[in-house]
C-alpha cells in the first residue's frame, strides 16, 4: 500500500489529527485505500510523514464514521458494504431524497438548475460503460455530485447534512462494485428525468423519476454485490 495523496508531508498550518484524517477519508473514498484493506498505522505514519499519534486518532475517527471497521483481529481496515447494507442505505436514500427532489423544486435557484443541467451534459458525454479507471471515477463523481446538489437545492441544511453522510458510504459502495460491473453506474438517463421534473418545478414527476432511478439503481448494485467475490449479507 502506498498513498499517492498527498504526495508530500502534511504541511502545519491546520492541526495534523484534521490533516491526517481528511487525508485518508479521501484516500478511501477516491478508491486509493479500497474496501476491506488493512489500515496499518505504522505504515500510515510514515507515508504521510507524521507521528503514529495522529494517525490513530484519525483511524478512531473513520471507524466513529464508518468508513473503517475494526475486525475480529483487531486490525483496523476499510469498510466493506454488505447486501443489507446497501438495501437499508437505499430505503434511506429513498426516503430522504424524495424530500429533497420534493423541495428543490420550490426551493432550486436559477445557478443550482444551471449547474445540475451542466452535471447532466457532462455525464451524458461519457462512455455508456467506460473501461478506463478514470472514466469511472468521473462518472462516480458526477453521480455524486448530482445528488449532493439536489439535497443542497432543497435549502434543508439538516437534510443535507444528513444525506452527506450516506452519500459516503455511497461512494464505499460504488467503489466496491463498479470495477467488475460499471453497468452500476446507468445514470445519464434517469438524471435526465430527474432534471426536467426539477426544472419545470414539477414535484410529483421529480419523485417519482428519483424514486425509480433510485431503486434500478439499487437493484443494479445488490446484483454486483451478489455475484461479487466474498459476499455477505
Amino acid at each position: 500500500m502506498a498513498l499517492t495523496v498527498p504526495s508530500q508531508p502534511l504541511p502545519r498550518r491546520q492541526p495534523l489529527l484534521e490533516q491526517a484524517y481528511q487525508a485518508l477519508r479521501q484516500a478511501i473514498l477516491t478508491g486509493e485505500l479500497q474496501p476491506g484493506q488493512r489500515l496499518v498505522e505504522t505504515q500510515l505514519a510514515a507515508q504521510l510523514q507524521v507521528s503514529r499519534t495522529p494517525i490513530r486518532e484519525a483511524l478512531r475517527r473513520l471507524v466513529d464514521v464508518e468508513l473503517a471497521i475494526a475486525d475480529e483481529h483487531g486490525a483496523i481496515r476499510v469498510t466493506t458494504v454488505s447486501v443489507r447494507d446497501a438495501i437499508e442505505l437505499y430505503d434511506c436514500r429513498l426516503a430522504m431524497e424524495s424530500l429533497s427532489v420534493a423541495q428543490a423544486c420550490d426551493q432550486a435557484t436559477p445557478a443550482q438548475l444551471t449547474e445540475l443541467q451542466t452535471l447532466v451534459d457532462q455525464a451524458e458525454k461519457l462512455p455508456p460503460l467506460p473501461q478506463d479507471p478514470l472514466r469511472h471515477y468521473q462518472r462516480l463523481d458526477l453521480d455524486h455530485r448530482f445528488h449532493r446538489l439536489l439535497a443542497q437545492s432543497s435549502n434543508n441544511r439538516y437534510l443535507s447534512r444528513l444525506l452527506d453522510q450516506i452519500f459516503d458510504r455511497m461512494l464505499l459502495l460504488r467503489l466496491q462494485t463498479t470495477r467488475q460491473h460499471p453497468g452500476v453506474l446507468e445514470i445519464h438517463r434517469e438524471h435526465r428525468c430527474i432534471y426536467e421534473a426539477i426544472q419545470n418545478r414539477q414535484p410529483d414527476q421529480a419523485v417519482a423519476a428519483l424514486q425509480a432511478h433510485l431503486r434500478a439503481s439499487r437493484d443494479r448494485v445488490i446484483k454486483a454485490l451478489q455475484e461479487g467475490p466474498g459476499v455477505t449479507n
